[in-house]
C-alpha cells in the first residue's frame, strides 16, 4: 500500500470517527432532561423534598392553604364517604358526622314531614339508587331526634323529619324542568317509602332561580392557566415531577397530573400541574420528550385569603428558572410580570363580586356551584 493510500485511509477514518462522535453528541444533546439522583440522608435513605411554601404574593404577603372541590358525593352515605366525627367515647361511635349539606342559597329544598320518628336503617333503605337528578346532585337529610341537627341518614339514629334537595346549578348549567321533575319523583318515592309527606316548591319559580344563578356563575367563573415551554432541551416526565416536587407539588391519581395540596383537611388542591398523560404512561417515560407543562388555578375553589394566584405566579417563575423554560399564554405569547399584575387586579374585583353574593371563593357553596 502506497503512502498516499495510507494517508487517505487515515483521513477517512478520522472523518468517520468525527461523524460518529458528532452524531452521538447531537443525540445526547437532544435527549430530554432526566431527574437527578437525590442526595442520601444520614440514615442512607433519600429525604423527601422539602417544599418551599414561602411564595411572595403580588402586592405583598404570603399564603399557606388550599381547598378540595366538594359536592354531595363527598358528604356521607347519601352523598359519598365521610370523615372523622371527632366526638368522644360512645357518642363518637354512635353519632354520625355532621357534614355541610343542603343550602337554600344553591339548592331546591323540599321538606318531608313524618307522623312518627323514622329509624336510620329505614331511611337508608329508602334512599334512591342514584344521587343525581339529571346532571345535578341530589341529597336527603334527616333531623336527628337526639341532636336536633340535620345530617345524613345513618344507622342507629332516629329522625323526626327529612328534607330532600337538588342543586340549582353547576358547571353543566342550571336546573331545568326535566331535572326538577326527576327530583320530584325521587323525593316522592323516598317519602312514600318512609310514610312521609313532601312539600315541593313551585317548579317554575325554582327553574327561574336556577337560571339566574347559572347566569351569575357563568359570568364569574375563572379558571386560569399558564403554559411553561422548554426553550432548548426538552424534559422527561421524571424531570418535570422532580422539579415540581421541589416546590411542593405531589403526584395525583391521574397520570400526567400533579397538585399543590391543601394544608387544611378536606381542602381542594390550590394549583394543578399537568402534562401529556400518554408520556406519563409510556413504556419508558424517561425517553419521552416533553416541551410543555401547564399550571392551572380553579379560582372559585380556593380561598381568597390563600392568595393562590400569587402562588401560581411564583410557582411558574420558579419552574421556568430551574427547568430553563418560558411562561406563555394560550396563544404562545410570553407572559411578563406586568400582565400578571393586571390579572391579579382583575381577580380582586371578581372576589369582591363573589363575596357580595355570599359565594366567596373557597366556601362550600362556591365549591359546589363551580363544580
Amino acid at each position: 500500500m502506497s503512502t498516499l493510500q495510507i494517508s487517505l485511509a487515515v483521513a477517512g477514518g478520522l472523518v468517520l470517527a468525527g461523524v460518529v462522535a458528532h452524531t452521538a453528541w447531537s443525540a445526547r444533546k437532544n435527549e430530554p432532561k432526566r431527574p437527578t439522583p437525590e442526595p442520601l440522608g444520614t440514615d442512607g435513605t433519600t429525604p423527601a423534598a422539602a417544599p418551599d411554601m414561602s411564595f411572595a404574593q403580588p402586592g405583598g404577603g404570603t399564603s399557606d392553604t388550599e381547598r378540595k372541590e366538594p359536592g354531595f358525593d363527598d358528604l356521607g352515605p347519601a352523598f359519598g364517604a365521610g370523615g372523622d366525627s371527632g366526638l368522644a367515647s360512645l357518642q363518637a361511635m354512635m353519632a354520625p358526622e355532621k357534614k355541610p349539606g343542603l343550602d337554600a342559597l344553591i339548592d331546591v329544598i323540599a321538606p318531608v314531614a313524618t307522623d312518627s320518628p323514622v329509624s336510620g336503617e329505614a331511611a337508608l333503605a329508602a334512599l334512591p339508587a342514584t344521587r343525581r337528578a339529571g346532571s345535578k346532585p341530589f341529597a336527603i337529610e334527616g333531623l336527628n331526634t337526639l341532636t336536633d341537627q340535620w345530617e345524613l341518614p345513618a344507622p342507629h339514629q332516629r329522625y323526626s323529619a327529612f328534607q330532600c334537595g337538588v342543586q340549582l346549578a353547576n358547571r353543566l348549567g342550571g336546573l331545568n324542568q326535566i331535572e326538577y321533575s326527576e327530583f320530584v319523583m325521587k323525593a316522592q318515592a323516598f317519602a312514600d317509602a318512609i310514610g312521609g309527606e313532601p312539600e315541593f316548591p313551585e317548579m317554575l319559580d325554582e327553574v327561574a332561580r336556577a337560571r339566574e344563578l347559572d347566569q351569575f356563575a357563568s359570568a364569574h367563573d375563572a379558571q386560569l392557566s399558564f403554559t411553561l415551554r422548554a426553550v432548548n432541551t426538552a424534559w422527561s416526565p421524571g424531570y418535570v415531577q422532580q422539579s415540581a416536587a421541589r416546590i411542593g407539588f405531589v403526584s395525583s391519581s391521574v397520570p400526567g397530573r400533579m397538585v399543590l395540596p391543601s394544608e387544611q383537611p378536606g381542602g381542594a388542591p390550590m394549583l394543578g400541574l399537568s402534562f401529556d398523560s400518554q408520556a406519563a404512561m409510556a413504556e419508558d417515560p424517561e425517553q419521552t420528550a416533553l416541551r410543555e407543562v401547564t399550571l392551572s388555578l380553579d379560582v372559585p375553589q380556593v380561598l381568597r385569603t390563600d392568595q393562590p394566584f400569587g402562588r401560581m405566579c411564583e410557582s411558574a417563575l420558579a419552574l421556568a428558572r430551574s427547568m430553563e423554560g418560558i411562561i406563555v399564554d394560550d396563544d404562545g405569547n410570553r407572559i411578563r410580570a406586568e400582565a400578571m399584575d393586571l390579572i391579579a387586579t382583575e381577580l380582586e374585583q371578581l372576589y369582591d363580586r363573589l363575596d357580595e353574593r355570599d359565594l366567596s371563593a373557597g366556601s362550600v357553596a362556591a365549591r359546589r356551584l363551580f363544580s
